[in-house]
């Protein structure tokens, strides 16, 4: 391991709100009864009004004791010295095993932990090899004793989910080493991917209805007030590649080869693989084989995971178009896909293998969490695992939502909040844009993706619209504003005009498309009427844009022949550069969508919609010159964004 350095005033300023944010969750705090408790284990959510009944206490019940780090928030201060140019440490990335040498907790903690489990009567399952974590079995009654509490199930989301009456505790003599549980309560349960909130599931097929356009107002719409255009059908990788003007690197070679990246979802679809290799046959591009694509299950995870919270069919879509997604930025690059075999207790675990085993070098991760109603003891494990991946050198990203400020368009500042990991101070969080690409896949336009709704009156006007979805961002409530985003993003927004005392992390960094309607052309296989197979449509959600966004810096990564790690003091330092287009609102634009009522086929009707672009005056959230909470600082430009990120 690399001696340790002074770190520059700049890093410790990320650790340090990091520190500050999280240092009331999961910290263990004494008890009686030689107990310790943990505090910020009870969910937000398990409120008294929400309380349905007590939990089955013969329930099987799979839970993960998360250990902290040694050295408190050491490794927190290296990831943000590792990340600063300037600092002496920059880049001097640690292996795993400098890693858990440095941080990890010891042995001794570790079998501490997994003693008290057995002697608790749990099944011990497994432990990583950093120890980060002590994964165990049991029942609800045998949870309940365990952690001096009780259990009951509360109705949250429309969901009735378990979390504990009190908070947790353990035997004081844990006290130091314990910080967080994470599957006694169901917090997890409330992930959501960020895919097209309107795609169905790629279990009946959905098609594209007509007509749609092969390019920017290539069909305009003449029947309909307004003369609107009609939504694209679906941009190609082509397309894409030459919007943001990548084609002609990934032409001479630098397409993302001797780059991993690896994507991380729930399940994994049977026809991955094959899909995407139809899907670059029809579009130019390399097929996947056993050295460019391989597929993980991360260890450690549970497989008998309840049938009221499996969901696998609703995945498929979000794997696929994660899949294509990237090797459409980045088509030399290799691909690992960790597939958590359930979507509502195990991506935690999935993240933490990929980080240390080091398994790619970017990290793009489409689904998230409303930060304001997870409890600080689900944050800080997570975070703990972001912050070995910094260490070592990993981009980790997260779609910033496909929510908006999470308001439903009320506008309510008090219920305004980014999502969760996305607003992490470790994390690059990439928003949604809509894109106009013209006939020569040139660059015509972007805007920032907060879509109104309209439907046709019966005089064939178009009504007021409504509120529908659009890019997850805003200012958050528990991280301070990390060093690099300090002179860039204006106070305003920092401090939600006002209603932080503080400048705090606001979400999201950098953007590219994840407008549906003006989306990205995905190919899957899919159950139609007539039988199952693969077919094509438009697709769109912040699911996208991670994943080109991750595409993009694979290319970048090559360029630079070095490991990036977590970029964003480097793409902060490009702001209002020419590497990064300034997505500004486009006031009166829209296009006309035209859907198939039944998914597939005319058979049941057409329905006619206006989608306005850049309808974002019912959000507390807004697209403006320079930074801002809807785009970051902007979309990457091509050559002069590789060059700004990469150094060459």
């Amino acid at each position: 391991m690399r001696s340790r350095t002074r770190i520059v005033a700049g890093g410790a300023a990320v650790a340090t709100a990091l520190s500050l944010a999280l240092a009331a969750g999961g910290a263990a705090q004494a008890a009686p009864n030689a107990r310790a408790t943990l505090s910020g284990s009870v969910p937000s959510w398990a409120r008294s009004a929400a309380f349905k009944s007590a939990a089955d206490g013969s329930q099987q019940v799979g839970f993960r004791v998360y250990l902290g780090w040694r050295g408190g928030d050491a490794a927190a201060k290296y990831a943000a010295a590792v990340s600063t140019p300037g600092n002496a440490l920059y880049r001097h990335f640690l292996t795993p095993a400098q890693f858990r040498a440095a941080y990890a907790p010891t042995a001794a903690s570790v079998h501490a932990v997994q003693s008290w489990l057995r002697g608790a009567g749990f099944t011990v399952d497994y432990t990583p090899a950093n120890g980060h974590y002590v994964a165990a079995e049991g029942t609800v009654a045998q949870a309940a004793a365990a952690f001096g509490t009780s259990f009951g199930e509360y109705s949250v989301d429309g969901q009735v989910l378990r979390a504990p009456e009190r908070a947790l505790s353990v035997p004081s003599s844990l006290s130091a080493i314990v910080e967080g549980v994470i599957g006694l309560d169901e917090t997890a349960a409330l992930v959501h991917t960020d895919a097209q909130p309107s795609a169905p599931s790629p279990s009946p097929g959905f098609r594209n209805a007509q007509p749609c356009s092969a390019f920017w107002a290539e069909q305009t719409d003449n029947a309909q007030p307004g003369g609107y255009p009609y939504a694209p059908c679906g941009y190609t990788p082509q397309q894409l590649e030459g919007a943001y003007g990548v084609s002609g690197a990934i032409a001479n070679g630098n397409d993302g080869s001797g780059v991993t990246v690896a994507i991380i979802d729930a399940y994994a679809s049977p026809t991955i693989q094959s899909d995407a290799n139809t899907y670059s046959s029809r579009h130019g591009l390399p097929a996947l084989n056993g050295s460019s694509f391989s597929q993980v299950v991360a260890p450690g995870a549970y497989h008998r995971a309840e049938n009221k919270k499996q969901d696998p069919q609703g995945w498929w879509g979000e794997e696929t178009l994660d899949v294509e997604a990237v090797h459409s930025m980045a088509p030399g690059a290799r691909i690992v896909y960790v597939g958590a075999p359930n979507n509502y207790q195990d991506l935690d675990a999935a993240l933490n293998h990929v980080v240390d085993r080091h398994l790619a070098d970017i990290v793009t991760n489409s689904y998230g969490w409303n930060t304001e109603i997870l409890h600080p003891g689900f944050i800080k494990p997570y975070e703990d695992t972001i912050v070995q991946g910094v260490v070592e050198g990993i981009g980790i990203y997260f779609s910033s939502g496909d929510n908006g400020d999470e308001t439903g368009g009320t506008a309510d500042p008090a219920a305004a909040t980014p999502d969760w990991p996305a607003v992490s101070p470790f994390v690059t969080a990439v928003g949604g844009t809509s894109l106009a690409v013209g006939r020569d896949n040139s660059y015509q336009f972007e805007t920032g993706w907060e879509t109104g709704r309209s439907s046709l009156n019966a005089d064939n006007t178009w009504a007021d619209p409504t509120y529908q979805y659009g890019s997850g961002g805003g200012t958050s409530r528990i991280f301070a504003q990390p060093a690099y985003q300090a002179g860039v993003v204006p106070v305003s927004i920092a401090t939600a005009s006002g209603l932080r005392s503080q400048p705090m992390r606001t979400v999201p960094d950098v953007s590219m498309v994840g407008d549906p309607n003006t989306g990205f052309l995905v190919g899957q296989t899919q159950s139609f009427s007539n039988g199952n197979y693969y077919d094509e449509y438009r697709i769109g959600g912040t699911s996208l844009s991670s994943p080109l966004m991750a595409g993009v810096m694979a290319l970048a990564q090559q360029r630079a022949g070095a490991p990036l790690g977590f970029a964003n003091p480097l793409l902060y330092a490009a702001a209002g550069g020419a590497g990064l287009h300034d997505v500004v609102p486009a006031d009166g634009l829209g296009v006309v969508r035209v859907d198939y009522i039944n998914g597939q086929d005319a058979a049941d009707g057409l329905r006619t919609t206006l989608r306005h672009l850049s309808y974002d005056s019912v959000l507390t959230i807004h697209t403006r010159p320079g930074y801002d909470d809807v785009t970051g600082i902007g979309s990457p430009t091509g050559d002069a964004f590789l060059a700004a990120v990469s150094g060459h």
